[in-house]
Order: structure tokens, then sequence, then C-alpha cells
């Protein structure tokens, strides 16, 4: 930073500033690199520590300096959200009355002129959990010409030991309540039910083929509704194997489907949920390849081998080796995700996303045609400078506040997205994202954010979409609390219907259907609750959350 400085040729008060501004950032530089390495050595005296037997120190931050903690909440709440009033809502009006009873007065108590004035609502909510035991006396015959035994079946949702409303129960309780399964057992015996930590697991996980189906449906649904989602990803182990969980979303539904892996590849796998991979080497895949930086040579051979065929993944991994062999690791995977997305792009039996809202990690990128970032996840990155130098810290609350503010002019943007106003903002964030303040960290930060204008501003191309990716976030951390209560999963079932109950509890909640009486429906075979599916598509056609996209 001080390279080529000389203190002699300071000659005038702006040379002083100069220099003065200089030292003031490398101060900023060392107390960086002093909390890094503070942080370091605490986690090798901690480790050495956990080999000697012991145990690591715990933090304590409120006994640290803040200068020298990193806070570990990075969240902008209080200054991208406009202060409102707040409004009460009335309750009763969404409670289900079950039944009514008069309360009469004491006449023995009233005045002699006391006049009757009719009666006062007042609703109390209650729940009865009691047992339903049912000894079913099943009528059996046996004919002697057919050498056969007839029984009588049992009612609808009826299997094995337990009935649909202990199903239903169980189901809401785990995916919907984040109970844990030592708990439901305690439950359910203190009601007096009968029944093992095995029997709750498999009434978890086992037979849930037409659930998995309407999951399958509802994702379906979810993707055709609009052509852009909402997309985030969070550890999920499996078997003690690391998985990621990724969750697709948008106001109609919440999809979790988890991986092995997260790259590029299975991303694409994701959005075509888990369908055979196909290749297509066209001329969109030799565009990516020229936007990855992959050598002349090596995309003149590729672009002499050109065509339109679509190949399964073991014949588009024997092609390469036999038409372009010798490529590098790097330069391989750049060849087969731009196959991968240019046949993703191609095909027709599957909706293809046009947008995704992301945090912007590389493997996000090529997949559709535009990729939105989000303004919160944007922020953050401010959040994490801790200047302690004071006028710095005054240029940081002070350009904070600048960007929260152009934040909410976005937001009144897309309630009423007129030209002249894309305009006039598109304007302002060059001008804001131009700024220089002298601190030098907070400079480079802000011309990182200028880079990412075209893919932060799509919001005045397109209005429907949200300024951030909170609700794919929030998905990621339903999974979280899940695996932190319940650790992982043991088995591919389990993880299925981890992904299947969850996405439908989600979707449900989106879509105002009562979780419980859902399950308890489908499980006692009425079929009176709406497919989750079509009630996407019905809503998908008032909000028109492609709008824009239809008049482009």
């Amino acid at each position: 930073m001080l390279e080529g400085f000389d203190l002699n040729a300071v000659q005038d008060l702006d040379q002083a500033r100069e220099a003065i501004r200089h030292l003031l950032n490398l101060v900023e530089e060392l107390a960086a690199e002093n909390r890094t390495l503070r942080a370091e050595v605490q986690q090798l005296r901690d480790e050495l520590r956990r080999l000697k037997g012991g145990s690591g120190r715990p933090t304590f931050p409120q006994t640290r300096p803040a200068a020298e903690a990193s806070p570990a909440d990075h969240s902008s709440e209080r200054e991208r959200r406009a202060s409102k009033a707040r409004q009460r809502r009335a309750k009763v009006s969404a409670i289900q009355i079950d039944r009514e009873e008069v309360l009469p007065v004491d006449r023995a108590g009233l005045p002699a002129d006391a006049q009757f004035k009719g009666y006062e609502p007042v609703v109390v909510q209650d729940l009865r959990l009691q047992t339903d035991h049912v000894r079913f006396w099943k009528e059996k015959f046996y004919s002697e010409t057919a050498q056969r035994t007839y029984l009588a079946e049992l009612p609808a949702g009826y299997t094995g030991e337990f009935g649909p409303g202990l199903r239903a129960l169980a189901l809401v309780l785990y995916f919907g309540g984040q109970m844990t399964e030592p708990k439901m057992v305690d439950l359910f015996r203190h009601a007096g039910v009968q029944i093992s930590s095995g029997q709750v697991s498999n009434l978890l996980i086992k037979d849930h083929v037409p659930f998995h189906a309407e999951k399958e449906a509802v994702y379906v649904a979810g993707l055709q509704s609009s052509p852009w989602q909402h997309l985030d990803d969070t550890g999920s182990p499996v078997a003690g194997a690391n998985h990621h969980c990724h969750v697709v979303d948008n106001p109609l539904h919440t999809t979790f489907i988890t991986t092995p892996a997260k790259d590029r590849l299975t991303i694409i796998d994701v959005l075509r949920h888990g369908q055979p991979r196909v290749f297509r080497l066209n001329t969109e895949a030799l565009g990516y390849l020229e936007t990855a930086g992959v050598s002349g040579k090596t995309r003149a051979k590729v672009a002499a081998l050109l065509s339109e065929q679509d190949r399964d993944e073991a014949t588009m991994q024997t092609w390469v080796d036999a038409h372009l062999p010798g490529l590098g690791t790097q330069t391989r995977k750049w060849l087969l995700d731009a196959a991968a997305v240019a046949a993703y792009h191609a095909q027709t039996e599957w909706p293809v996303v046009r947008l995704l809202i992301c945090d912007g990690a590389l493997q996000f990128t090529w997949v559709t045609e535009d990729l939105a970032l989000c303004w919160v996840h944007e922020g953050r990155f401010y959040k994490k400078l801790l200047p302690v130098v004071p006028q710095h810290q005054q240029l940081l609350d002070d350009f904070l506040g600048k960007f929260w503010e152009f934040y909410r002019a976005l937001l009144a943007y897309r309630t009423q997205p007129i030209p002249a106003e894309r305009t006039r903002l598109t304007g302002i964030f060059e001008t804001l994202f131009a700024t220089v303040t002298g601190y030098q960290a907070l400079d480079e930060r802000i011309a990182l954010t200028r880079a990412k204008q075209a893919s932060l501003l799509l919001v005045l191309d397109h209005p429907e979409i949200p300024l951030h990716n909170n609700p794919a976030e929030l998905g990621a951390r339903q999974r979280v609390r899940k695996r932190d209560i319940s650790f992982g999963n043991r088995t591919a079932e389990g993880t299925q219907a981890w992904d299947t109950f969850m996405s439908l509890a989600a979707t449900a909640k989106k879509l105002g259907v009562n979780f419980y009486q859902y399950l308890h429906d489908r499980i006692s075979g009425a079929h009176r609750v709406p497919n989750l599916a079509d009630l996407i598509n019905e809503r998908a056609k008032t909000l028109k959350l492609g709008a824009s996209w239809n008049t482009s």
C-alpha cells in the first residue's frame, strides 16, 4: 500500500491528507489481518487442547472488544425494512367453530329490573387428545367348493396397527413441527397409544408412494407456474456422508431435493428432478466454452464436431475420449457442463427455468438465461467490514444508508414499473456504485457490487421477481433445524421421506392448506382436499408470475 511513498515528497496539505489516508487504510488492513490471525491462533490452541484430552475455550462474544470480534449475525433487516405501523389482525374469523354452548346467568342474583339484552360471544380454543382405539370384528366366510376363506377388509386408511389420525399426526409432528422421534414416542404413550420407536420410524418413511408422486406433481406445477425460481442449498448428511439439500422455491411452492454433490451438473439435475443426464454439443455450448476462457485451439476442435444430437452421460464420456483426447480436467468439466446446459435449454419435456434468484455461487452460472442476485446477500458483504477507524465507520454507515435507500426505491418500482423510473434508477445505481470514499476496503467492495449491475438490476426488466433470496434461505433454514434435531438420514428411503414431506408441508402452508387435514384426507382415502399441484396451476393464472416475459 505504501510502495513508492516518499515522506520527503510531502510538501502541501493535499499530499499530507493523501499520506494520512494511506496510513489509515494500512491500519484497517493490519486490524483485519490481526483478527484473522487471532482466530487462527485460537483454533490451533483449541485443537491442541482437544488432542491433549481437553476441550477448546468457549467463546463469549460480549466479553471481547467489538473491533476484535466479527459478529456472527450480518443481518440487515433493520436497515432494509421501512418501519410500519403495527396492525392487529382479527383471528376469530379464521377459527372453525366446532360446537356452541349457551351460558346462563344465575337468575337468583339478578335485580328485579334486570332486562335480557341478548348474548355476548366469546371464542375459546381447545384441543382434545384422546384415543380412538377400535376393535374391528371382520366377518369371515369359508367356501368348501372354492377352498377359500373370505375376510372383510379394514376401512380405508387403516393399515397395520394404526389408523389415519395417528399416522397423519405423526407426519405433522415430525415434518411440520420439527419434533424428534423419541419425543413423539413419549407423547403417543402419554396419550395411551402403545407404540415403539421402530413403529414410529416406519410411519414416517415407509409406504408413502402416493405422497412421493404428489410431491413430483407439485414440483412440476411449481416449475411451470413461473419462468423464475429461487434456489439455495445447505448440508444434509446421509448415512454419515456429506450431501446437499437444494431448495427450489417461488410464491406457490417450496421443493426440497437432496443430492450427493452441488456442482453445475447437479444443479441441472435438480431443475430436471433427477431425470437421466443428457448432453448436446451445439453452438450454444460452444459459446459457453468461449465465456469460460477455453483456448481457441480447443474451441476450433469442438466447432468441427457440433451437432444437435443428444447423448446420455456414458455415450458423451466415450465420445469426448474418442474425439477430444488429452483434455485437461477443468476443460473437460467445462465441456460437459456446457453440453448439459445446452441440452437442458433445448429439451421440451420438462419446464425450463429462465431466471434463477440465488446468491451468485459459481455452480448457478450458465444454467439459466439470467441470474438475479440477492440484494440482502450483497448487503451482508458490507456488514462484514469491521473498520476500526471512526471516520471509516462513519463512511460505511453513510454508504449503507444510501444502499438500503436505493433498495427501497427498487421495491417501490416493483409496484409501479414505468420506463422513466427504470432509466432513473439505472442512473442512480451507476452513480452510487461509482462512489470513492477513501476507505479502501469499502471502495473495493463498492466496485465489486458495481460489476454485478446486470444481475442486481434484473428487477427493472422483470418487476415480478423479488429483490432477495430469503424464501429459499428460509427453506434451507428449515432443513438446518431438522438436521440439528435429527442429525441426518441413514437411508435413501429416509432421505426421500424428508424431501417429500418437507416439500408438501411448506407448499401446503403457502397455498393455505391445513397440513394435518391434507395428510388425513390422503391417508384415509377421502380425497376431498384438492391436489396441491392443481391449486398451484389455478393460482398461477391469477398471480401471473411471468407477465414481463409474456410481453417481451
